[in-house]
């Protein structure tokens, strides 16, 4: 890529008062793109917001009127453990379709990138656990709606696990849906995906990453996706607030750049996706996601 396009609109910051999620990572990152990483304003493409008919292909009808009109219980706003606004609902449709684009990017050139998404445990008719919509799934369904792809491959390396995609593709052969996580966490009803990778606390870098090389490769070769969609918490983090792994910045980088040079050797288009990250210090968080981008820039 002579001139990488990285996904990333200024409408994912919203003002969430004082919330674990820190939102103000997205302009941080990009920020920090410019000013050490080389990038120019150019670099950055804004995506559109994806439409009702997008959403519908993972989404119930009835979920995103309630979305739309406002009109979400108390039950599900605090399922959902974020403080709802038409600005939280904006920046969901737009980071839907910003992981949209990524796929588009990703089987144009090799390597997708979005500076967001990754929202992996909403379920079709609710989200939870931070996220609104599940913006993974529905960018899946569209390119395969478009019949861009018949196969894909989730590989999940948030800290928890990723029960919304698990769900939503539990009867698909189409897509195969990989999790490696802190099994001792949210969410407590772990629906199974094709593989779950449950860690038990204070794993540190190698075993963590022995766990993908001994398993990734070995699916990509017998399940032979059309596309990989790589969702790279940096909540693995050893100093991370909501997480009990015991990972390093430097075993975040190398996960970053065995997954990116995997799916590079064996030739298969990779859509990145950023997903959590909790740090105590933020700058941690951002850290951690400046260097998965940088990896992926360098493939």
């Amino acid at each position: 890529m002579s001139s990488p396009r990285i996904v990333y609109s200024k409408d994912y910051y919203v003002d969430i008062g004082q919330h674990v999620f820190p939102t103000v990572k997205y302009r941080l990152i990009r920020q920090r793109l410019v000013e050490e990483g080389g990038l120019r304003e150019s670099n950055f493409v804004a995506p559109e917001s994806a439409s009702d008919a997008d959403l519908l292909l993972v989404h119930t009808k009835e979920y995103i009127g309630k979305l739309k009109n406002g009109t979400l219980s108390s039950a599900e706003i605090l399922t959902l453990e974020l403080p709802i606004s038409k600005e939280l609902v904006k920046a969901s449709y737009i980071c839907v379709g910003g992981t949209i684009l990524a796929s588009k990017i990703a089987l144009e050139e090799g390597v997708g990138i979005h500076l967001g998404g990754g929202f992996h445990h909403a379920f079709p008719d609710h989200g939870e656990g931070f996220c609104v919509l599940n913006d993974i799934a529905v960018a899946i369904r569209r390119m395969q709606k478009d019949k861009k792809i018949k196969r894909a491959f989730i590989i999940d390396c948030d800290l928890h696990q990723g029960n919304g995609t698990a769900f939503i593709f539990s009867k698909d052969d189409s897509v195969f849906t990989l999790s490696i996580h802190q099994e001792n966490n949210y969410p407590f009803l772990k629906p199974p995906s094709n593989l779950d990778i449950g860690l038990r606390d204070k794993v540190r870098d190698d075993e963590y990453i022995g766990n993908l090389k001994r398993d990734v490769p070995v699916i990509i070769s017998d399940f032979k996706p059309d596309l990989i969609m790589y969702v790279a918490g940096a909540d693995p983090y050893k100093n991370d607030m909501i997480g009990n792994l015991a990972l390093t910045i430097d075993g975040l980088k190398r996960r970053d750049k065995f997954i990116l040079d995997t799916a590079g050797n064996y030739g298969v288009p990779l859509a990145c996706v950023l997903a959590g990250g909790y740090a105590q210090d933020y700058i941690d968080t951002v850290s951690i996601h400046y260097n998965t981008i940088i990896t992926a820039l360098e493939r």
